[in-house]
C-alpha cells in the first residue's frame, strides 16, 4: 500500500507542472482568437494605428468583481517587432499579468478581452519593467476605433501606450488609467521552461515561440507585416 501511494504521490506530482504548462499555452491560444475576432470586425483598431504600434499586449477575459468597490486582474501577453527599431516580424511572447482597482458604486461580474498598443521605444522601456502603473510609468490613452485614425486627437497620437476593450459583460469601455502592468515570471517558466524575463523574450530572442502562440503571431504579421512609425522607417 506504502508503495503504491508513493507511486501515485510522484505521478501527480509529474502531471502538476504539464497541466500548468497547458494551461499557459491555451492563454496564448485564447490572444490569438481575440485578435482574430477584433481584426475581422470594419469598426476595429486602425490600420495606421496598428502599422505604428512596436509591441500589442492582449488580455482575455480580464475579470472583475464589485461590490461597493472594485478590481480587476487579467492575464495575456506581449509581443513586439523583432530586429533594430522594431523593424521586423513579431517575436515570441513573454506573458503578462495586468491588476488594478476601480472605485464607484459596482455590483457584480464580467470578463472584458484588452488590446493595448504600445506606440513608442519609450513606452517599451516601460511596459517591460518587472512592473509599471499605466498612466503614471507611461501616458495612456483610449485609442480610437475605426479604418483610420482621422478622430484621433493629439493626446491619443502621441501617447506611448493605446488601450482598446472588448466587454462581454455590465462594464464596457472601463478605462485601464492606474493599473498595474507586470512580467508574468512564473506564466513564461511554465511555457518555455526556463526562467526568462520579458526582455529577454521579446527584444532579445532568447526563446522561440511555441506553437501555441502561432495564430497570434501570424495574423500580426499578415496584417502589420511593416512598422511604419517615424523611428522605425528606414533612414531614421
Amino acid at each position: 500500500m506504502r508503495n503504491v501511494c508513493a507511486l501515485w504521490t510522484a505521478l501527480m506530482l509529474l502531471a502538476l507542472p504539464a497541466a500548468a504548462q497547458k494551461k499557459e499555452l491555451e492563454r496564448l491560444q485564447t490572444c490569438g482568437q481575440v485578435i482574430k475576432e477584433i481584426l475581422s470586425v470594419p469598426d476595429n483598431i486602425p490600420q495606421e494605428l496598428l502599422d505604428k504600434a512596436e509591441c500589442v499586449i492582449v488580455v482575455p477575459s480580464v475579470k472583475k468583481f464589485a461590490l461597493g468597490f472594485g478590481g480587476k486582474y487579467g492575464r495575456g501577453a506581449i509581443t513586439c517587432r523583432t530586429g533594430r527599431d522594431f523593424t521586423g516580424p513579431w517575436s515570441a511572447p513573454s506573458m503578462i499579468a495586468i491588476e488594478g482597482g476601480s472605485f464607484g458604486l459596482q455590483i457584480g461580474g464580467s470578463a472584458t478581452d484588452f488590446v493595448l498598443l504600445i506606440m513608442n521605444p519609450k513606452g517599451v522601456e516601460s511596459i517591460l519593467k518587472s512592473e509599471m502603473k499605466l498612466g503614471a510609468d507611461a501616458s495612456v490613452a483610449a485609442g480610437p476605433k475605426g479604418r483610420t485614425a482621422e478622430a484621433a486627437t493629439d493626446l491619443i497620437l502621441n501617447a506611448e501606450i493605446l488601450t482598446y476593450s472588448r466587454s462581454k459583460g455590465l462594464f464596457a469601455g472601463v478605462s485601464l488609467q492606474g493599473s498595474t502592468v507586470r512580467e508574468d515570471g512564473s506564466a513564461n517558466r511554465k511555457v518555455y521552461g526556463r526562467p526568462l524575463t520579458a526582455r529577454e523574450i521579446v527584444l532579445e530572442g532568447k526563446a522561440k515561440a511555441p506553437a501555441a502562440a502561432q495564430e497570434l503571431l501570424a495574423l500580426l504579421n499578415r496584417y502589420s507585416p511593416q512598422n511604419r512609425s517615424r523611428h522605425g522607417e528606414p533612414g531614421r
